[in-house]
């Protein structure tokens, strides 16, 4: 069933493919709805439906033989209420469209991703984070959800609803979801300094140093490559000699050869949050463009021990890889958070765009980290046993009744779902 009327936006603006491009959309119908009305109508008269946001995914998570749904149409919200501490925002809304606006009236969120171009919905649903040792992933901020049911009722659910802990990070698979409202804070201005040369020796200190941090190494050598340590904008510069360090006299990118420009400001000059959080400016070409990703979730506390596991790995992975970013997450009570009870060290690699070549690092990564219960990033490459990663979330039985209360006819299932959730 396609949207009719007035309302009805042209099919042409919905992605056939993802960002990353290697996974070309099977929907069998595009569609924009600009109205909740026409979506809800939509939804009602589908088989098989799923919502694309910003087409971060590197896996086909969010694709469907149905209908696949943009919802950029519907109108924007921005509607902060102070008493509650709280903003909710369209759930299609990129992060820093909104970050600008929430900036604009005083105030912040207390976490963003490493790009601001991807969806406050998208990021949510699968756990998308930053860096930090006391900061939550994007969806640790969630307060409440709309979302449109696959019966095409509009359920608004809040953090006294039951269950709600499991909804948040749903995959896609509860429901479009139209809106999100989020916790904020005041404002704040933050520094980012970049930082050479780090030993691994050195590296939860490192981690633990500034308000986010993120520590790039490529695994051609022992040492870690750079530190961008995001501080506070009223804390002292760290000291010449930080860590063993040296400080980097220019702008840097993260992946080697590419444009300093697309980066956020460095050498330590003071700006507003969104402007410093992300590694990547809005508007600009986000990390290599052209790249793949992985990402495993393991306890805080194995961190040194994680990494020391893929040394034996090192002319595997270095030749296939652009970089990796080593971060930390704190523990949340979201039932398909990588971050469930556990504060995490992320070990994030950025592949070069040839899936035949990665997929076997990606297997042999897995197994040395194996012994550490890696959490994956659910839109990401990695090809965990469905087995072993269901014993690693202790609430993955409840999010398979969830799903099968929710939507019993699988409306909103795709190939990954099928495969980790069968039904």
């Amino acid at each position: 069933m396609t949207a009719q009327g007035p309302h009805a936006a042209s099919s042409t603006d919905v992605p056939r493919r993802n960002w990353a491009g290697n996974v070309r959309y099977a929907a069998k119908a595009f569609h924009r709805p600009t109205t909740v009305d026409d979506l809800r109508r939509l939804v009602a008269g589908s088989n098989r439906i799923r919502a694309v946001g910003s087409g971060h995914s590197f896996n086909s998570l969010g694709d469907t033989d149905g209908d696949l749904v943009s919802l950029a149409g519907l109108p924007p919200t921005v509607e902060v209420d102070p008493e509650r501490g709280q903003v909710t925002v369209s759930g299609a809304m990129r992060y820093g469209d909104l970050a600008r606006q929430l900036h604009t009236q005083g105030y912040a969120l207390a976490n963003l991703a490493s790009l601001p171009h991807i969806s406050v919905a998208g990021a949510v649903a699968t756990a998308t984070h930053g860096s930090g040792p006391s900061h939550g992933n994007l969806a640790s901020a969630v307060a409440g959800l709309e979302l449109v049911t696959a019966d095409g009722d509009l359920l608004r659910v809040d953090r006294d609803t039951d269950r709600f802990a499991g909804m948040v990070v749903g995959l896609g698979a509860l429901g479009l979801v139209t809106r999100v409202t989020l916790d904020v804070v005041p404002t704040f201005a933050l520094r980012q300094y970049v930082r050479l040369d780090l030993d691994r020796a050195a590296l939860d200190e490192a981690l633990g140093s500034a308000y986010s941090v993120s520590v790039f190494t490529d695994f051609r050598t022992p040492r870690l490559r750079e530190v961008w340590r995001k501080q506070l904008a009223d804390q002292p510069p760290p000291p010449v000699d930080w860590l063993g360090t040296t400080a980097a006299d220019q702008p840097r990118h993260p992946v080697l050869g590419m444009p300093p420009e697309n980066c956020t400001p460095q050498l330590g000059e003071a700006g507003p949050w969104h402007e410093r959080l992300p590694h990547f400016k809005l508007g600009f070409t986000p990390s290599s463009g052209d790249e793949l990703q992985s990402e495993y979730h393991v306890a805080r506390a194995a961190a040194a021990d994680a990494l020391a596991a893929l040394d034996d790995l090192a002319e595997l992975i270095a030749p296939v890889l652009l970089v990796s970013e080593l971060r930390t997450v704190a523990a949340d009570e979201l039932w398909l958070s990588p971050n469930y009870r556990r504060d995490s060290f992320v070990l994030h690699f950025t592949w070069v765009d040839d899936t035949a070549a990665v997929l076997p690092v990606v297997a042999a990564v897995e197994e040395r980290l194996a012994p550490f219960a890696p959490r994956p990033h659910w839109g990401k490459v990695f090809v965990t046993d469905p087995a072993e990663l269901a014993a690693r979330y202790p609430r993955h039985a409840d999010f398979a009744t969830l799903l099968t209360d929710l939507d019993p006819k699988a409306k909103f299932h795709t190939e990954p779902l099928a495969h980790h959730f069968p039904r």
